[in-house]
């Protein structure tokens, strides 16, 4: 790979760690919202679910199962894009240098 295509490849993955990072925030912004609605859950006598542009009473049981089972698939995603970017950064670190050795 010739350094041309070492510059090119850096900023193909800047702008992937950058969606990642965009998509991590979204995620962790639900997480706070499925935690927030969880701890409200179980103060509460009665329990509703927003289904589009409408609120419907739900069973306090089922929507704590629903938004447990949201948090998990959450946590689980935030874990993907971590791994994903634990390697982009590696990655990125060794093109940089190996850039750097090419440039002296």
């Amino acid at each position: 790979m010739t350094g041309e295509d070492k510059l090119k490849h850096i900023q193909l993955m800047e702008q992937n760690m950058q969606m990642l990072m965009q998509q991590k925030q979204q995620f962790q912004s639900q997480m706070v919202e499925a935690e927030s609605a969880l701890n409200e859950l179980g103060s509460s006598q009665e329990s509703y679910k927003i289904i589009g542009n409408i609120m419907v009473r739900s069973q306090k049981e089922r929507l704590e199962k629903e938004l447990k089972e949201k948090k998990e698939i959450l946590e689980l995603r935030i874990s993907t894009l971590e791994k994903q970017e634990k390697s982009i950064k590696s990655r990125f670190k060794e093109l940089q240098s190996e850039v750097m050795k090419e440039m002296k």
